[in-house]
Formats: C-alpha cells, sequence, structure tokens
C-alpha cells in the first residue's frame, strides 16, 4: 500500500473510531444506564466518555493529518465539492468537541468531585446533545466522504 493508500485507510479508520463511538454511547450505553441511581451512573458515564474523548483527540489528529495529506498528495484541485463538504463538517465536529471538552466536561467532572448530582446531569445532559448533534453530522461526513465523488 502506498502512502495515498495509507492516509486514506488512516483517515477511515480515525472517522470510524470516532462516529461509531458515538453511536455506541448514544444508542447502546445511554438507554443501559437510565435506571442506575445518579451516584453511580453519572460518575461511571464521566469515566467511560473520559476514556472515549481521549480516543476522540487521537482520531481528530490522525484525521487532520491525514485529511490535509491525501490533499497535498493529490492537489487540492484534484477533489469535488463533496471534500470540501467533507472538510466543512469535519472541523464544525472538531470545534463542536473541543467546546465539550473545555465546558461541559469540566464542569462534570467538577460536579461530580463535588456529588453535585443535579449539576453533573445538566452538563451529562450538555455532552449529550453534543455528541448526538456530532453522530449526525459524522453521519453526514462519511456518507459524503464515501459516496461523494457519485452524488
Amino acid at each position: 500500500m502506498g502512502t495515498l493508500g495509507s492516509l486514506v485507510a488512516l483517515h477511515a479508520l480515525s472517522a470510524a473510531v470516532w462516529v461509531g463511538g458515538m453511536v455506541f454511547a448514544h444508542f447502546c450505553l445511554r438507554p443501559a444506564l437510565r435506571d442506575f441511581e445518579p451516584a453511580v451512573r453519572l460518575p461511571f458515564v464521566a469515566d467511560v466518555l473520559g476514556r472515549f474523548f481521549r480516543f476522540v483527540w487521537g482520531a481528530i489528529i490522525l484525521l487532520l493529518i491525514s485529511g490535509y495529506g491525501i490533499l497535498a498528495l493529490r492537489g487540492f484541485d484534484a477533489f469535488g465539492a463533496y471534500v470540501h463538504l467533507m472538510q466543512a463538517t469535519g472541523i464544525v465536529m472538531m470545534l463542536l468537541f473541543t467546546h465539550l471538552w473545555f465546558a461541559p466536561r469540566r464542569r462534570l467532572e467538577r460536579a461530580i468531585a463535588a456529588r453535585d448530582w443535579p449539576t453533573a446531569a445538566r452538563n451529562l445532559d450538555q455532552i449529550r446533545v453534543i455528541v448526538t448533534i456530532n453522530m449526525w453530522l459524522g453521519t453526514l461526513t462519511v456518507l459524503v466522504g464515501a459516496g461523494g465523488r457519485w452524488l
């Protein structure tokens, strides 16, 4: 596999980790924990998300390196509008995630440390909203990236 193929594979794998993790968290983890008491559920979810969010940081770095590496190797003019749409939605996702990391995630961790369950729940709900938006943007981005040249 050449450099271009390696970058494309790395790009696809990074997107799969990020989007797949959000789908798992939203459709599998969240419903499974609904009946747990806040004192159990909130620290557990914060721990799981903290681990996942570290993978997201890695995925973001790899998506940027691989995506712009592909563009540099092929030339920015070699791609259609679908690549610019994929780039735009990806950047919006990265900005939303950065906000999530530095604002509601930090507040969630502080509230859990203080055992302030109502505040922790509010911040987890903010994280849920951002993750849901990013999950749908990520789904759109993957669809555009995978099928864009044929649309």
